[in-house]
């Protein structure tokens, strides 16, 4: 088995040495090592492999020479900028109130700027918020002063438990319990240590992940306003779209008294959904819930426990069934993608979907060599799809639905109208691609799955439905 150990180390030569001795005298093998000083002076990644019995005896070796701690954890560095007037001594006064509130100083930096004030930054190790807060209310009698963000900060500067000061911020924006807390830092270490090796700043990364957490939080209660349409088929049949703002669409379709759901986006908007399904569906409370999935993404299977039954192909329903299992999805098994699908999990509260409830109508087919695969039909109402079936380019077991009859079609992710997002939904997809290197599995062959789509189409007027943005009015001419 596997662990992944939150090391804290001293900060001098031969630490990495003392902490390689415990697993080597245990017989035990490190997998993984991550360690930036830039970043986080003190604290070291490991990843080690053993028997239950090894990892139990390495936990107290580790905590044995102070490398795992507890309570002291939870302290903090904190940068605040103080807008001191430029003149000799204006310091001064600071630094005696940071001597009365007995805090230490772990980053200072401060330029003139041509103004009568200078910026004077400190970065400050702090153990009692409250003290904190008693700190900087003192500190406003002398000069103004504010917390500054350390995403927006100039310079690094040492931070000697960055990871758990992050990752308590996240846990605070979105309300996340203590329980999360080691999983977060384990992720978020792996997407910077992926992201840093391909050159991005470390900063960088972890802006994404926090401005990431904040716009899935933000759009929650009364700020979850998803754009809905209505899209007549025919006098008999509707379709119902929901574009949240973060997230997958959901699609409503309503034929002949039947209603199905396509997709179903993010957990953590349980509540909001619910009550829009409520709206919309005044039966709702008493109707057989029925949801088709296109591929077993998180933020399109978020709600998917809502649903009495779980339409989709074989290879999603192997996924989900995986990830019930408590094994990594299709997704995860890409080292790429797993460290942020784990995170946003997290963030979102997904929780797998019991597999009685999933049920394959299409098995994989067979292999046709080409990009797309027809592996069967699906009849809803008067609608008559064709189902076909991608290589994996975006995901294992994507499909996509193709009524010729009444020119409709339902892409999930292989094809989406990138041009046709609200503002909300085009800043939430832009942290996909950096923190997973690309939302694709392998973007070449969506690329190919996409055009094999577009050339599937008959003449006449298309109503294409992806899986984020709206709804996309496509023209094939005849000939």
């Amino acid at each position: 088995m596997k662990k992944t150990y939150v090391t804290t180390m001293p900060n001098h030569i031969g630490a990495f040495l003392k902490a390689s001795e415990c697993f080597a005298t245990l017989g035990m093998n490190i997998t993984r090592v991550s360690y930036n000083k830039a970043v986080d002076s003190h604290t070291l990644f490991i990843d080690a492999e053993g028997t239950e019995e090894q990892i139990r005896q390495a936990d107290a070796m580790l905590a044995g020479i102070g490398y795992l701690k507890g309570d002291e954890q939870a302290r903090a560095v904190v940068l605040l900028e103080f807008m001191l007037k430029d003149r000799p001594g204006s310091v001064t006064e600071v630094l005696r109130l940071i001597q009365e509130y007995r805090l230490n100083i772990s980053y200072i930096s401060s330029q003139e700027n041509g103004t009568d004030y200078q910026a004077f930054k400190m970065g400050l190790f702090v153990e009692d918020e409250t003290k904190l807060h008693e700190f900087v209310a003192r500190a406003k009698e002398i000069c103004p002063v504010r917390v500054i963000d350390y995403n927006h900060s100039e310079k690094v500067f040492d931070n000697s438990i960055f990871y758990r000061s992050f990752v308590l911020g996240l846990m605070e924006e979105t309300g996340l319990p203590e329980s999360a807390l080691e999983g977060l830092l384990v992720n978020s270490n792996m997407i910077m240590q992926m992201l840093d090796e391909n050159g991005l700043s470390p900063f960088k990364t972890f802006e994404s992940i926090s401005r990431f957490a904040k716009l899935l939080s933000v759009s929650r209660g009364s700020a979850f306003t998803p754009r809905i349409s209505r899209h007549r088929i025919t006098e008999d049949t509707e379709i119902i779209l929901i574009e949240p703002p973060c997230g997958s669409n959901t699609a409503i379709l309503r034929s002949r008294g039947e209603t199905l759901f396509i997709d179903c986006g993010y957990a953590l908007y349980r509540e909001e959904m619910v009550s829009l399904f409520r709206e919309l569906l005044p039966e709702w409370e008493t109707m057989k819930k029925s949801i088709l999935v296109t591929h077993a993404d998180v933020d399109h299977c978020g709600l998917l426990s809502l649903f009495d039954e779980v339409f989709a192909s074989e290879k999603t329903r192997e996924c989900l069934l995986l990830e019930y299992e408590g094994k990594n999805g299709f997704r995860e098994q890409n080292p790429l993608h797993r460290p942020y699908i784990n995170i946003c999990k997290t963030l979102t509260g997904y929780r797998p979907v019991t597999p009685e409830k999933v049920t394959a109508l299409w098995g994989t087919g067979e292999d046709q060599g080409e990009p797309l695969k027809q592996i069967g039909f699906f009849r809803f109402g008067e609608l008559r799809f064709e189902v076909y079936e991608g290589q994996g380019g975006h995901l294992p077991g994507e499909i996509i639905l193709i009524d010729y009859a009444h020119h409709i079609a339902f892409t999930g992710d292989v094809f989406i109208n990138t041009h046709g997002m609200t503002r909300e939904q085009k800043a939430y997809n832009q942290y996909a691609p950096v923190l997973m290197t690309s939302v694709d599995t392998d973007p070449e062959l969506c690329a190919e799955e996409r055009r094999a789509f577009m050339q599937r189409l008959g003449a006449g007027a298309w109503q294409i439905f992806g899986a984020h943005g709206m709804k996309k009015d496509y023209q094939v001419q005849a000939g």
